[in-house]
């Protein structure tokens, strides 16, 4: 079975996003590549910062998102 890796997204207080969601990525560098074409995007749905998750346990660094 492949890893999964998928991004957990949280507002500015640290809650967690029930929309936008990840999808769901068997690389890591899938996931990376997906983030950095989509987070001004992201940005603009209130995502402050993004979490990536290796079976569902995080992976640093958390990445802050500005404020769009």
């Amino acid at each position: 079975m492949r890893p999964r890796w998928e991004w957990r997204l949280e507002d500015e207080s640290g809650a967690v996003l029930d929309r936008p969601t990840s999808p769901v990525f068997d690389a890591r560098y899938d996931a990376e590549e997906w983030l950095g074409d989509h987070w001004r995007a992201l940005a603009e749905q209130r995502v402050r910062r993004a979490v990536l998750l290796n079976e569902g346990a995080p992976v640093p660094p958390t990445i802050a998102l500005p404020a769009a």
